[in-house]
């Protein structure tokens, strides 16, 4: 008896969505305003390859899930087990605690701008989001998933406001997109590019979308794995490249409010301030509610994905809310003691993102092993082209790390 389940298209569309908003969190900001307002438009090339570096990986995390019905931090703990499974995935916490870092100093310096108080009182209520996250969960992924697409719109918006205001040179832009150029071999524009590749493939969207891909699986029968595979491409390549454009826009208007006018950004409300006494204040307002969307929406998946790997580090079942108030009250407080200490957030994020990408290879390297592995995935096995191209873009960003640590 045939017991296949035929679902509709749009049963299967979202988890990519959902992992998406982690390509345009807050640390994507503090790396695209620097490479904007310092580069202009010469580092969106970075962009683009970043982000064809995150496609990808993202369609292997999917593949990963729906061929074997397990996520990537279980797998790890069952290929390798003992010590090293557990120092990968320790690398992973290290990771999520970074993201975090990047998110509630997002949400913070959002609160900061709009409400006008104190930047440490704005890290302090970055601490409720935790109920916005608990609430959600109530509801199911499907409340999760469309609250984030939100979110997501919220965002594409703003930036869209905000090209329509500054004009940028769209023949430039078109330029550089695709042109790769020497300002690279500038060691402060290498520091920049690693943050913006750790900001854009990012460790823990590998994890939570090997793992949010589980939830359009979870009815008994036997699911048509190609079917869904197809679609999850689909929803991958649509979902990665809103968040291309939505990163190379902070990007490009940082390069045509700033750069242009030879003003360098060091801080994200030195942005904010900024752009209201050249573009009015609509453009500045649009920038904060923008980044608090991104900082909120980013947190949220964030707290996911950290549950997906703390399950598999302790081999068991966790609580969400327990893993949000771990994280956040581990990277809370020191980030609390720099910004007392008159640390810039910019500075912070840029760092936090730069720490991601060191981390990348520890996530990215168990993935490829993974899905290479014919006895795991039997006949889903990707192509050898494929699997050489994955290794390619692991090795790139292996070799990019250690020129940086020994330049």
């Amino acid at each position: 008896m045939n017991n296949s389940i035929r679902r509709p298209v749009w049963f299967y569309l979202g988890p990519a969505f959902l992992v998406s908003v982690g390509y345009m969190d807050p640390g994507n900001w503090a790396t695209s305003l620097e490479a904007g307002s310092r580069y202009g438009y010469a580092l969106l090339w970075v962009i683009t390859l970043a982000s064809a570096i995150a496609v990808l990986m993202q369609l292997l995390a999917a593949r990963l899930g729906v061929v074997t019905g397990r996520d990537l931090a279980r797998l790890i703990a069952e290929r390798w087990r003992g010590w090293r499974a557990k120092g990968l995935l320790s690398t992973a916490v290290l990771a999520m605690m970074a993201t975090d870092l990047a998110e509630f100093l997002g949400v913070a310096v959002a609160l900061n701008l709009l409400l006008d108080i104190p930047l440490v009182w704005a890290i302090l209520l970055t601490v409720f989001d935790v109920l916005l996250i608990l609430w959600l969960e109530r509801y199911g992924f499907r409340w999760v998933e469309m609250t984030i697409i939100a979110f997501v719109a919220t965002i594409g918006l703003g930036y869209v406001i905000e090209l329509s205001i500054v004009r940028p040179d769209w023949g430039a832009v078109a330029h550089d997109w695709f042109v790769p150029n020497g300002v690279i071999a500038d060691s402060t524009a290498l520091f920049i590019a690693l943050g913006i590749i750790g900001a854009t493939v990012m460790p823990h969207n590998i994890f939570l979308h090997s793992s949010q891909v589980l939830t359009r699986m979870a009815d008994e029968g036997d699911h048509d794995k190609r079917r869904i595979l197809a679609i999850m491409r689909w929803d991958t390549v649509g979902a990665l490249t809103a968040a291309w454009l939505v990163n190379s826009a902070i990007l490009i208007t940082a390069s045509a409010a700033f750069h242009e006018k030879g003003l360098l950004i060091t801080d994200i409300d030195q942005a904010y301030v900024t752009l209201g006494p050249l573009f009015g204040e609509a453009a500045a307002l649009t920038f904060g509610i923008a980044l608090l969307a991104a900082g909120i929406a980013s947190s949220t998946t964030g707290t996911m994905a950290g549950q997906v790997v703390f399950e598999g580090l302790l081999g068991r079942k966790v609580n969400m809310a327990r893993v949000r108030l771990g994280l956040r009250l581990a990277t809370m407080i020191p980030a609390v003691i720099a910004i007392l200490l008159t640390a810039k957030p910019l500075s912070l994020l840029v760092l936090s993102q730069v720490i991601l990408s060191m981390q990348l290879p520890f996530t990215l390297v168990p993935l490829i092993l993974l899905v290479a592995d014919r006895r795991l995935m039997g006949d889903f096995r990707p192509p050898a082209w494929i699997l050489t191209l994955a290794w390619a873009c692991a090795g790139l960003i292996i070799a990019l790390n250690l020129w940086f640590l020994v330049a």
